[in-house]
């Protein structure tokens, strides 16, 4: 037997059960599938994240910023 969950709903959850539960859903099914899809979407970010920061930055371009940065602000004088 899966545990009780116990929540405190403001306006805005329960007008979003309002939203989710307009199909006829329980509100106990539209909870379950809420926090089913936030926790997707959460895995899907954070695997986002990883696959982005594992990218190879590839070579260097050659181009200091900094320097541009301050030649054209010498150039503003």
């Amino acid at each position: 037997m899966a545990d009780t969950i116990t929540i405190r709903s403001d306006i805005e959850t329960e007008h979003a059960l309002d939203i989710l539960t307009h199909d006829g859903s329980s509100r106990s099914a539209a909870i379950r599938q809420a926090v089913l899809e936030s926790a997707m979407r959460k895995e899907r970010a954070a695997a986002m994240r990883r696959a982005v920061l594992s990218m190879p930055l590839g070579e260097p371009d050659g181009v200091n910023i900094s320097e541009e940065i301050s030649r054209s602000r010498g150039d503003e004088r």
